[in-house]
């Protein structure tokens, strides 16, 4: 299997931190922006898409900063996708940090996704 490579965007969210944390790391919140529907029990969490379900595991949380998953598929291997908020010390602005995981050729891809993903966040939110 070709090793994948990891990357990280940002993306400027004008909203409350406290907020946007609830949107990243509740199934409620998730299933309002990155997936049809999200179940969770305990640190099994399902994202549930139109033709689709993928499952995920929990890694970590750290409220109210950052959320970590790694697919079931990739078990075993140190891939996982995290959602970090990050607050300027000095001006406040918020941002909404992403780090994920692709093999070579779907980096890009997995990039717009990303991009799409998170303007449905930025629309539920009411955010530019």
């Amino acid at each position: 299997m070709e090793k994948k490579i990891k990357y990280e965007m940002e993306f400027p969210i004008q909203v409350s931190p406290s907020l946007l944390y609830q949107y990243i790391s509740t199934p409620s919140g998730l299933s309002e922006w990155y997936a049809d529907n999200v179940n969770a029990r305990d640190e099994h969490f399902s994202f549930i898409w139109a033709e689709s379900e993928e499952k995920a595991k929990l890694l970590s949380k750290k409220s109210p900063e950052r959320i970590k998953f790694r697919w079931m598929e990739d078990e075993g291997e140190d891939y996982y996708f995290e959602l970090r908020i990050q607050v300027d010390e000095i001006t406040k602005d918020v941002s909404l940090i992403v780090v994920d995981y692709a093999e070579d050729d779907e980096v890009d891809e997995g990039k717009m996704l990303w991009e799409n993903m998170v303007a449905n966040l930025k629309q539920v939110l009411g955010s530019t």
